[in-house]
């Protein structure tokens, strides 16, 4: 059996207060008590996970260098991290404006994605996914382009209340 899900991240991060203060704060991630063992880590799990923890930060420091990746060096480009419905992608959405994280919103068919910076400039996704049941030959074929998202659109499309599917979307 291969690997079937993605069980943590870790992330190096300059202040690792303030990146546990924004994940919380957007995201609504939960720092664990109790995993303190590491000077300069924190440990976190996301909302209605049941892991171990969901994202590791540890602190390299005020002076690191932004990282270099993309920008003719490999490395990580983003997270992307599912929620349950429109109305919670939409609530998400305004946060990260709010707090000038958000960078971009993309209509990609069959997922409906948020892209923002945390406070260190490493970027990840917000995302909900067309449940399977809902996909439609149209849908799946409009996987490879790219349009703006309209949330309420989508809404009114698929409900604000739907949950969305888990993983990739595809019909069995």
């Amino acid at each position: 059996m291969g690997v079937h899900r993605l069980n943590h991240a870790v992330l190096y991060v300059r202040d690792v207060q303030r990146s546990v203060e924004f994940y919380g704060a957007t995201l609504g991630f939960r720092h664990i008590e109790g995993m303190e063992a590491l000077r300069g880590a924190a440990f976190l799990r996301a909302p209605g996970s049941s892991n171990d923890h969901d994202l590791g930060l540890f602190e390299v420091g005020a002076g690191a260098q932004d990282s270099p990746a993309g920008q003719g060096a490999v490395g990580l480009y983003h997270l992307a991290w599912e929620v349950d419905t429109l109305d919670e992608l939409e609530r998400i959405s305004a946060v990260l404006a709010e707090r000038g994280a958000l960078v971009g919103a993309t209509d990609h068919a069959t997922t409906k994605a948020l892209y923002a910076k945390d406070p260190d400039g490493l970027e990840f996704e917000v995302s909900w996914l067309v449940p399977a049941d809902l996909l439609t030959p149209e849908i799946i074929a409009g996987r490879s382009r790219l349009a703006p998202l309209d949330l309420a659109r989508d809404k009114e499309r698929f409900g604000a209340q739907t949950r969305g599917g888990v993983g990739i979307s595809v019909p069995a």
